[in-house]
């Protein structure tokens, strides 16, 4: 089969629907669009001021920006003028963003919308050359002035599919970021076969989730390229709510906070127990359900996803009865994000659905899960050793633990990677716990850990619910919730206490990835000097 590439893809709706708006963009509560013809028009004037530059051939040119249109175009540029993406989350620290730049060569740096540009400034060499968007402008030459008297690329460039398109690098859960290259033909491969099965027909995307992140890249960038769909942006979190609202999209990816977020908002509004009883009444239930979606900008969502973390099956069964059928995926930026979806008409509440087509799937000895397809990752950038440990024989090893029926449905089961063994010398599986108890609404972050414990415990940050309980009754509903789930793990792993922290995970503090999973392994560094103080307190202990 032949793939088209991305940029064949900008020239075919170029030219079948030039007219059609492609991009819009809330800017101080004013809606701005951008058709594919003016879309195209952008991207043609930024890659023949590129070409201009004489960089070498696929020089690294950096992306910093939080979601615009001119993430979009400058993406698409950098592609047409010969040279590879670096995009780069847009709340780094300064020592982070340094070392990425250095890393990853990058001789060129695009500085977009940003909340924190100050604090991240210091990371950008002296001597880079750097250009700004407009309507966020930092002070460095300007995209509309540099543009004024360029014209636009004439010619369709095709890039060959083995070239090196982008180089992403991951949010660092487990230690340094790594820079994933992959080449344009796993962006063909895996956009192409994924909008088919899904499948994706002119939909509507609403893109907040950070673009450098693979998910987002995939589903809403290259999503809306090949199915010939249109993308709005988010303006800022302040605005989101009503963004999303106004815009209603047709296709959703929530990571697990953002619902849990959706469901805190609904509960504000409409208490549990009234919330049950009027979704009891036949012709009330469907009033209040159409209600519900249209407030939270879901009413013409067809397709609904979740992904990046796990999230708990009691709030997906949760927005179920609210007609809202969520469907797991799992994959990862080193498979192009091309692994496992749930389709809206086979869901399997617990499992992250079936492999997509021409994805094979298995399980090591270990129970850890291996991927194989045309499209995983060229390797990490300049890290030969860590490539050599992460793909073997053709395999990618994704360090996460599963289990697989009959049907091919894939649940994720726990990190092979987050195994820690207690004193007593019995190994425990974190994930699997810690998805127990975020089911209680009370809890917005958990962490379970114990290697040299007895047994383990959990570290808990508090929801804005449980915040707001009185001390007494958050105690007794931790309790119960203590002595129900340790009714339901084996002996070994019991959880001895749950720990609530004062201070909240944030991608600020380092505690988070930009994709909100948490840095276990920063967690522990910062409090596993407590773990024994801890393990001799109460049940339920405030620290």
């Amino acid at each position: 089969m032949k793939y088209l590439s991305p940029l064949e893809m900008l020239y075919k709706w170029e030219k079948e629907k030039p007219n059609q708006i492609f991009l819009s963009q809330p800017i101080n509560n004013i809606w701005h669009h951008w058709t594919w013809k003016e879309f195209g028009i952008e991207v043609r004037k930024m890659a023949s001021y590129l070409k201009k530059l004489n960089l070498p051939n696929e020089s690294k040119i950096g992306l910093l920006s939080k979601n615009c249109a001119h993430w979009l175009m400058t993406d698409m540029a950098i592609m047409m003028s010969g040279h590879v993406s670096v995009p780069l989350y847009p709340n780094l620290n300064a020592e982070t963003l340094s070392k990425i730049l250095s890393h990853s060569e990058t001789k060129l740096l695009f500085v977009g919308k940003l909340d924190n540009y100050k604090e991240m400034k210091g990371g950008v060499p002296n001597d880079m050359n750097c250009i700004t968007f407009p309507f966020y402008s930092e002070d460095y030459p300007k995209w509309n002035d540099l543009l004024k008297n360029i014209s636009p690329l004439k010619e369709n460039i095709i890039r060959k599919p083995n070239e090196l398109a982008t180089i992403i690098y991951t949010s660092g859960t487990t230690g340094a970021p790594k820079g994933v290259m992959h080449k344009f033909f796993n962006f063909s491969f895996a956009t192409t076969n994924a909008v088919n099965i899904i499948p994706l027909k002119e939909e509507s995307f609403f893109s907040y989730l950070p673009l450098c992140h693979i998910a987002e890249r995939l589903l809403v960038q290259m999503g809306s390229l090949y199915c010939g769909g249109k993308v709005s942006f988010a303006e800022s979190l302040d605005t989101f709510a009503k963004n999303l609202s106004d815009v209603s999209p047709t296709i959703f990816l929530g990571v697990p906070r953002i619902w849990t977020k959706f469901q805190q908002g609904i509960l504000s509004k409409i208490p549990q127990k009234k919330l049950s009883f009027l979704l009891n009444i036949p012709i009330i239930s469907s009033i209040i359900k159409n209600k519900i979606k249209k407030s939270i900008g879901l009413s013409k969502a067809t397709n609904v996803f979740t992904g990046a973390a796990p999230t708990p099956i009691s709030l997906i069964n949760w927005f179920t009865h609210l007609g809202i059928n969520i469907q797991e995926a799992y994959a990862m930026t080193e498979n192009t994000c091309y692994s496992h979806v749930t389709l809206k008409n086979k869901i399997k509440i617990g499992f992250v659905g079936q492999p997509l087509p021409l994805c094979q799937v298995k399980l090591s000895d270990q129970k850890e899960i291996l991927i194989k397809h045309d499209a995983l990752m060229d390797g990490y950038y300049k890290m030969e050793d860590e490539t050599n440990q992460a793909i073997i024989n053709g395999w990618l090893h994704t360090g996460d633990e599963g289990f697989i029926n009959d049907e091919g449905f894939l649940k994720i089961t726990g990190r092979v990677k987050d195994l820690f063994k207690t004193s007593k010398g019995k190994y425990v599986a974190p994930s699997p716990i810690e998805m127990k108890i975020s089911a209680n609404k009370n809890i917005d972050q958990v962490c379970v850990v114990g290697s040299e414990l007895p047994q383990p415990i959990a570290l808990l940050v508090l929801s804005e619910k449980g915040k707001n309980m009185l001390d007494e009754d958050l105690k007794n509903n931790l309790k119960m919730t203590l002595e129900v789930l340790n009714n339901k793990l084996e002996s070994h792993e019991k959880i001895h206490n749950f720990i609530i922290l004062s201070q909240s995970w944030t991608v600020e503090n380092k505690l988070l990835t930009p994709t909100m999973k948490i840095k276990r392994n920063l967690i522990e560094k910062k409090y596993s000097v407590l773990y024994q103080e801890w393990y001799n307190k109460d049940s339920i202990f405030f620290s």
